[in-house]
């Protein structure tokens, strides 16, 4: 967490979002990850949304609004500038409890506008597609975390095609991006397959 915040002072961005799995576990107390996602906060310049990872619990959503994430429970939010407008979603954990509903993120959404879902998982990315999202951001599989060199995973925890266990995809017409994450599972050793913090640029059709 300490490294993460001084990488953080160095970044310029206009918004952030957090893609989930704030608890390194699935039971116990979640207090201790709240104050650690606390500090990470009050280093995050602007507007930060959230949703929930498989790790998480609804009780800690009245806590992450509380120090300033926006979280998304199978909702949408708009984020106008000029006359200009990004949908913003995000679902609820669709790999662990299953609790995700993308037809209602997605119903408040005109046709054709550029559109960005949120889910921890990107399991889902045949029913986003569907929903016509321009852009999937997700996370979950931490690139399988232990790879062989080529960060070619030996194993994920997700049924998805491996070239959309990290980094850039597409499917059909909607474009994808898997973050390894900073942090680690099960074990806190990482090979082949170092974290990151993610940085994208959108750029407007011209």
């Amino acid at each position: 967490m300490r490294r993460l915040i001084k990488l953080l002072d160095g970044i310029s961005y206009d918004l952030c979002v957090l893609t989930g799995d704030y608890l390194g576990k699935t039971f116990g107390p979640f207090d201790p990850a709240l104050e650690g996602v606390a500090q990470v906060r009050s280093h995050l310049k602007g507007a930060v949304y959230g949703v929930l990872g498989n790790h998480d619990t609804i009780r800690m959503v009245p806590g992450l609004e509380e120090i300033g994430i926006r979280m998304l429970l199978n909702e949408c939010e708009t984020i106008v500038r000029g006359n200009q407008r990004i949908y913003l979603a995000g679902i609820d954990d669709a790999h662990y409890y299953r609790v995700d509903n993308i037809e209602k993120a997605a119903s408040a959404i005109p046709h054709d506008e550029f559109s960005i879902l949120l889910s921890h998982t990107p399991e889902i990315y045949r029913q986003a597609a569907h929903a016509d999202f321009s852009l999937l951001l997700g996370g979950h599989t931490h690139g399988g975390q232990i790879c062989l060199p080529g960060s070619i995973p030996i194993t994920l925890d997700s049924v998805l095609p491996t070239y959309m266990a990290s980094g850039p995809w597409k499917y059909h017409n909607m474009l994808g991006y898997t973050s390894v994450g900073v942090g680690s599972c099960v074990v806190t050793v990482r090979l082949n397959c170092p974290p990151e913090i993610t940085l994208h640029h959108l750029q407007a059709q011209r």
